[in-house]
């Protein structure tokens, strides 16, 4: 649309969301010099805008500075904003976090398209800028490469253009209203327009340039847009390179193009020269024998260089571009990379920064990009709007798979509080919204259209669907055969199933998927979203990864998400904390939803991630000791790249160690001889063979060593009958008193109490390690999972059993001979006059203590969160040493990723970092944890039988649970040691309704007991 003068009618007008904007084109870079193109140069052609601006806020439109464009308009007093940033983070209005439901849910009874006109926020930028002497008698052209969610631009007081699609870049040509000297841009941005409708996210609500802005201009011959397409034949031996050219005007005669294409080490392998003189377009096309191909695991890029020469033979632009050759197709039911059936390891991503939101930064994007391949992920959606261009130059180069999803969610149209409820659903079928959301479509195919890594295209996220998505679906397919198209809304109306080319769902059940591929589906499935990792979660993902070797037809999924959304804040001391929805006062919101991430907001890595890496792996590591399967689950990488280490332990101490040089095929077996010397497992006791794949060399993504594959072997030798130890004569001391119980011995004190009911005083030389009396519990800090399953309602029961108990029976025990002394309790419970539970103290002669911890079941309760023994020792007793399933937390349903072996850590550090507390810093398989001082004195709780699970903290159960936030939390008085028989799974199909797997809960009708001792350090 073209037009001079603005209106604010276009904010609520379907029909207008553009005015006088540029048509959408590649993202390809341009110099005037090959040695620029060849280094990739900061481009002298591009002049940034980003920085400072003069900013004023109004809170509608009727408030705003309305003439603040005009030439003459003082912006003396405003004050500065940085571009590119969010207002709401600098200080002006609020942000606002919503799932679902649109944010003015509550507040105004809108329908689309309107948009309210007294809750839209209204942000006036000024920026004065002075033409480079580069661009003097050039055209020149602005670029927004993101602003949020609709802006009008003037310069010098002449109105430029107009743009909605917060995600795309709105570009403008400004040549007209240029002058000499100082120019004024003034930039006007609503929060809220038509395009909010569609920008129904599950994100923070911001507004703002929040991406870069520059001035740009074109030499005299200028490629506006190039199409870069590597293809290859049916045999992936021979490909054909095409480049076509679009000019921004048509060349003077004569004018040439000339295309090179050289390999990574700079030999030249095709080339191909046209005549571009009085042409718009032209195709340069080149044959390139036996291409290396690019995939994610060998993300080979060929360097293509573009020459544009005028008649005279002089250079005029070269265009740098990196081109790979791979060939994604739909074949026999499966996606196919390179002729092989692809699985996609992969993550839903949204671009945050808990300081910036979604202004990130370009170090943000190399952090995630490494993360994503040290971590063994291949794959990315980008949920759920295009990301910022040099996101995909990443993909390209490091090798990652993506999903690119157009800006498009009109989740609050049709979904209700989980209610699908469709009757006023946009854009459906309605044929006004068509342009508006196929414009969204061109604009990222255009832009992103030359990125090998994008392999799929996608129509948007949670949307319904209808003929409007099928018309967007239709477009991919008819300007792109080489890539397919996705869209998970069709699972709720199989009439327009022509919107997607695979079947994909969200959150569906293992055994729901399972369904689908048994009945001779005509399309492959992924899960573009699953594995809810909201909180402490991840359980049972293992469930979803068994998938890929069972159906060859379920092709990997997306976990939701990559990063935690959660914002800094000072809380009222001034100390900074990560804030959800609803702590900036805003409302409606949807509170702690924003925080699913496998990485935490601050950019570290949550205990999550160590499920993610093994089960992601690509190489499976299978060893014992008759030696070590390698199965290569690579389509294209053998193992030539690693070394293979494994080393054999004792009871957590390395006895030895050896290295193979190993080269495996690709979708292949091989089995590695472990050598060890005969002695080294002689020993009685404990062993784990942990064998390793590591990086030889350094790559882009992680430095040599590093560990990509993993895998391990425990076992354990008997020991050999032997003589008794002989006794050392030494009988303990009992005193019988009126309340307590004593047991005595040379060097330590331990007190029963008949009224505490329990264990009151361990003192060792001393040192008293009893700071509150250990006591049954059966009651976990609810986790996200478990709020969304309402676990308080359905087992509150236990929450009370674990803080009331009645003492029904003290029964002590003493041996003939001295050696030691049983003190039982048995205690009752409110819950059900038929539950009782039991914890023995039997103290030896050395003073350890071995307690027994027994449950007999009971009719009629629910399923228990834990069967645990919990007691405080003081906070001076804070350092942690485990010889147990690591090194970081885990869980009954996810220890997949975690090895056996010993660690060490704090108890303040065993507190995970999840947004809102909860119950963390777990270990499954315990064998022993000692619990020491600065000086090394303290306790150790090992395992009498079987291994047992402890989780040990500065805070109970209680305090978590009563605390929304960590600076809820109190100071730190004590070390709580929890050790348990069984806790429940965590669990993470969804997070509002998924029960952890059966297998993984504990059913409260079963007798249990389990046994460990304290002893001293």
């Amino acid at each position: 649309m073209k037009a001079t003068k603005p209106s604010l009618d276009w904010l609520s007008d379907v029909g207008v969301f553009e005015v006088n904007r540029l048509k959408a084109h590649s993202d390809h870079a341009y110099y005037g010099t090959l040695e620029e193109a060849e280094r990739r140069a900061p481009m002298a052609m591009r002049h940034t805008l980003n920085g400072a601006w003069k900013f004023n806020y109004a809170v509608n439109p009727a408030s705003r500075l309305a003439d603040f464009y005009k030439e003459d308009y003082s912006c003396a007093g405003w004050n500065d904003i940085m571009v590119p940033g969010h207002i709401q983070l600098q200080g002006y209005g609020q942000p606002q976090y919503v799932n679902t439901m649109y944010p003015w849910d509550g507040h105004e009874e809108l329908r689309p398209p309107e948009v309210s006109q007294d809750h839209n926020p209204v942000g006036s930028y000024v920026k004065s800028f002075y033409v480079p002497e580069t661009m003097k008698n050039e055209p020149v052209f602005i670029s927004f490469q993101g602003v949020e969610s609709a802006f009008y631009v003037w310069l010098n007081g002449e109105f430029v253009g107009y743009g909605e699609d917060s995600f795309t870049p709105s570009e403008f040509e400004l040549t007209p209203y240029l002058r000499e000297g100082e120019n004024r841009l003034a930039v006007e941005v609503f929060q809220r327009s038509t395009g909010s409708w569609l920008e129904d996210q599950d994100f923070w609500r911001f507004s703002g340039i929040f991406r870069e802005v520059y001035l740009y201009t074109v030499p005299s011959i200028h490629v506006y847009d190039l199409d870069v397409r590597a293809e290859l034949d049916d045999s992936f031996t021979q490909g054909t390179l095409q480049a076509g050219l679009t000019f921004r005007e048509a060349p003077e005669a004569g004018a040439k193009a000339v295309m090179t294409l050289y390999d990574t080490e700079g030999s030249k392998v095709a080339a191909a020269t046209a005549d571009i003189g009085g042409s718009g377009t032209v195709k340069l096309q080149a044959e390139v024998e036996g291409p290396k191909l690019w995939s994610a695991e060998k993300p080979y890029l060929y360097r293509l260089t573009i020459e544009l020469l005028d008649g005279a033979g002089r250079l005029v632009e070269a265009i740098p571009h990196r081109a790979g050759f791979r060939r994604f197709e739909m074949k026999d039911k499966m996606m196919l990379i390179n002729g092989e059936r692809i699985v996609f390891k992969g993550v839903n991503r949204h671009e945050f920064n808990c300081r910036k939101g979604r202004a990130i930064t370009k170090e943000d994007m190399l952090w995630d990009i490494k993360t994503l391949k040290q971590n063994n992920l291949n794959a990315v959606r980008t949920s759920h709007y295009p990301n910022q261009s040099y996101w995909y130059e990443l993909c390209d180069e490091y090798g990652v798979y993506v999903i690119d999803e157009m800006n498009l969610e009109t989740h609050g149209s049709w979904q209700k509080m989980g209610a699908v409820e469709p009757s006023w659903n946009i854009p459906r079928s309605k044929p006004e919204w068509q342009s508006i959301v196929m414009d969204r479509a061109v604009s990222m195919y255009e832009r992103d259209k030359n990125h090998p890594s994008i392999l799929i295209w996608s129509l948007g996220n949670e949307s319904y669907v209808g003929d409007v998505l099928v018309n967007v679906a239709r477009y991919f397919r008819s300007v792109d055969s080489g890539r397919l198209v996705h869209y998970e809304g069709v699972f709720y109306d199989r009439d327009y199933t022509e919107a997607s080319d695979m079947e994909s769902r969200m959150y569906a059940k293992p055994a729901d998927i399972e369904q689908y591929l048994d009945n001779n589906p005509d399309k492959p499935y992924i899960s573009c979203e699953y594995m809810h990792a909201m909180g402490n979660s991840l359980g049972g993902m293992s469930k979803y990864t068994d998938l890929e070797r069972k159906y060859p037809m379920y092709q990997g999924g997306f976990i939701w998400d990559y990063i935690d959304q959660a914002i800094v804040k000072k809380d009222r001391y001034g100390k900074e904390f990560l804030a959800y929805g609803g702590d900036f006062g805003d409302r409606p919101t949807d509170y702690g939803f924003c925080t699913n991430g496998i990485v935490y907001a601050d950019r570290t890595l949550s205990p999550k991630m160590q499920e993610v890496k093994f089960l992601y792996q690509n190489i499976k590591l299978l060893p014992d000791l008759s030696g070590i399967t390698v199965r290569n689950e690579n389509l294209f990488a053998d193992t030539s790249g690693l070394a293979l280490e494994y080393v054999l332990f004792r009871e957590g101490i390395e006895v030895a160690r050896g290295t193979a040089d190993v080269s495996v095929a690709p979708q292949s077996e091989g089995v590695v001889p472990v050598e060890l010397a005969e002695e080294t497992i002689q020993a009685p006791g404990e062993y784990a063979l942990h064998a390793a794949f590591k990086l030889k060399e350094s790559t882009l993504w992680a430095e040599s060593g590093h560990e990509v594959a993993f895998g391990q072997h425990v076992f354990r030798v008997a020991a050999t009958p032997g003589e008794a130890k002989a006794e050392d004569g030494r009988k303990l001391k009992v005193v019988h008193g009126d309340v307590n119980i004593g047991v005595k011995g040379p060097d330590f004190s331990i007190l029963f109490s008949k009224q505490a009911m329990s264990l009151i005083s361990l003192n060792y030389a001393g040192r008293e390690m009893i700071a509150a009396p250990p006591a049954p519990l059966f009651w976990r800090a609810t986790t996200d999972n478990d709020r969304g399953y309402h676990q308080g309602f359905d087992a509150g029961a236990w929450f009370a059993a674990s803080l009331t108990r009645k003492c029904s029976g003290i029964e002590v025990t003493e041996a003939e001979d001295g050696s030691g002394v049983t003190v039982a309790y048995r205690y009752r419970y409110s819950i059900s006059d038929k539950l009782e539970s039991g914890i023995a103290y039997t103290v030896r002669k050395d003073g350890s203590v071995h307690v027994k911890a027994e449950y007999n079941g009971a009719e009629g309760l629910p399923r228990m969160p834990i069967f645990a023994v919990s007691f405080k020792v003081p906070a001076d007793y804070d350092r942690l040493e485990w010889y147990a399933m690591g090194p970081e937390e885990n869980y009954a349903d996810r220890a997949n990723g975690a090895r056996l072996g010993l660690f060490s850590g704090t108890a303040a550090g065993n507190v995970s970092g999840y947004v809102m507390p909860q119950e963390s810093g777990n270990r499954t398989g315990v064998r022993r944890v000692s619990v020491l001082d600065g000086e090394g004195r303290g306790i150790r709780v090992s395992a009498a039988e079987e291994p047992v699970e402890c989780g040990i903290s500065p805070y109970t159960a209680f305090e978590l649970e009563n605390a929304q936030h960590v600076y809820e939390l109190p100071e730190v008085h004590y070390t709580v040691i929890t050790v348990a028989g069984r806790q429940m799974g965590v669990g993470g199909d969804d997070s509002w309704g998924a029960p952890v797997h059966e297998e993984y809960t504990i059913r409260a009708d079963q007798e249990m007991s389990f046994e460990f001792v304290i002893e001293r350090v």
